[in-house]
């Protein structure tokens, strides 16, 4: 690997050089120009020993890249045929201070081995290899599970987390636990707000402990997915919700219809039966979104995921399957 390349000018600030693309470029590449026919380009990688093959870049006089021709497509083409005129143009390229994540997530969306690397004006700087791109994947898929699983970005900061003083431990954790406390606290007032419901039909109550796991894992499981493949993914984040929603909401269905016959021939009560199916629809909608969005929006507001996201994704979850939960009873059995 070459040292890393200093990066271009920009508004923003620049990722740490260790993770960027012109920390993985090498410069050993094959290059041609655009009138050079394929049989000599294939004699000429013959005749001199490159650090990556994966694909030639095609230059113009300039050195300015005009696009690239990978290593099968050249062999299969007749020796006399120009370069210039099977030249794959649109092939993606990226620039020494792309954050290496992107490099990964271009390689993975469009199925290539190696990523060219350009300077501001367009030319040629080298290539990001397949050995690279494994070792980025690697490097974010590891950075991923530790965030899921409560360690920030920063290895110092990862190590903080788990070494620090108790005390420090306290205060970037408690915060989120207190308003998982707060919101216990509007769970009871819920319960309490149809405690005549229950006083009732004692069997409303049986169903509340199964409901609220299943939601949270149902939102345990979006969750996963949202730390995982977020910052991958090439689509639309109303897409994404919207898919994730109609996922749970089939989840629920599943659930919903394994559930309601046990419960009718438990308690003989089909209006019972149907209200606990009903929330469980309702439930698996409301936690995959949640458990998509939230990690999403927490992260755009400059906050870790991994400390927030479970706690406040958990009692939000939580609320709003138990007031759907009594409102479908109240609806269905008032």
């Amino acid at each position: 690997m070459t040292n890393a390349i200093e990066s271009g000018p920009g508004g923003k600030a620049p990722p740490r050089r260790e993770e960027t693309a012109g920390h993985y470029v090498i410069a050993s590449v094959p290059r041609a120009g655009r009138d050079r026919t394929a049989g000599e380009t294939v004699d000429a990688l013959l005749a001199h020993a490159h650090d990556c093959v994966d694909i030639v870049c095609v230059l113009d006089a300039d050195e300015h890249l005009v696009g690239v021709i990978p290593l099968a497509g050249l062999l299969a083409l007749p020796r006399d045929a120009r370069l210039g005129q099977s030249v794959h143009a649109g092939f993606p390229r990226v620039h020494a201070d792309t954050d290496q994540e992107k490099v990964a997530s271009l390689a993975l969306h469009h199925a290539l081995s190696a990523i060219p690397v350009v300077d501001g004006s367009g030319r040629l700087l080298g290539v990001v290899p397949p050995v690279a791109l494994l070792h980025i994947l690697r490097r974010e898929h590891v950075e991923d599970i530790h965030r899921f699983a409560g360690i920030t970005r920063e290895n110092l900061r990862a190590r903080e987390a788990i070494e620090a003083p108790p005390m420090r431990r306290l205060r970037h954790r408690l915060p989120w636990l207190l308003l998982g406390l707060g919101g216990s606290v509007v769970a009871t007032l819920i319960m309490a707000r149809f405690e005549a419901a229950l006083a009732l039909n004692p069997a409303i109550a049986f169903f509340v402990p199964g409901l609220v796991y299943l939601a949270d894992a149902i939102g345990t499981q979006a969750e996963a997915v949202a730390v995982r493949g977020l910052s991958l993914s090439h689509s639309r984040l109303s897409t994404l919700v919207g898919g994730e929603a109609r996922t749970g909401v089939l989840i629920g269905l599943v659930l919903g219809g394994l559930t309601l016959p046990g419960v009718w021939l438990a308690f003989g009560d089909l209006r019972l039966a149907l209200a606990v199916a009903s929330a469980l629809v309702a439930a698996g909608g409301i936690a995959t979104t949640i458990g998509l969005a939230l990690p999403w929006l927490l992260d755009r507001l400059g906050t870790d995921p991994a400390y927030g996201s479970g706690p406040l994704a958990t009692i939000i979850q939580d609320l709003l399957s138990l007031l759907t939960y009594f409102v479908v009873v109240g609806a269905m059995m008032g």
